[in-house]
């Protein structure tokens, strides 16, 4: 699986992507996999969308091991 990272989290995490192995999975079960790789994002997890290939995916969504996923922080704009 494809992870993406954007705005802030690129900085927190030190890349734009990564490849993660692992089989079917929950949104809670992505992000544990995530923070073993990645400790440095746990604060952010109240903030964070996550869309499956290309679309925001729901609270109950299960991620796949073909699956593209962005982590989408909060964005502001004027």
């Amino acid at each position: 699986m494809r992870v993406l990272f954007f705005a802030h989290l690129r900085n927190v995490t030190g890349c734009s992507q990564t490849e993660l192995t692992c089989g079917p999975v929950n949104a809670e079960g992505l992000w544990q996999k995530l923070l073993e790789s990645f400790p440095a994002l746990a604060p952010y997890r109240t903030s964070v969308r996550f869309a499956r290939n290309a679309e925001y995916a729901a609270a109950d969504a299960l991620f796949l091991p073909g699956d593209e996923v962005a982590l989408i922080p909060p964005v502001s704009g004027g």
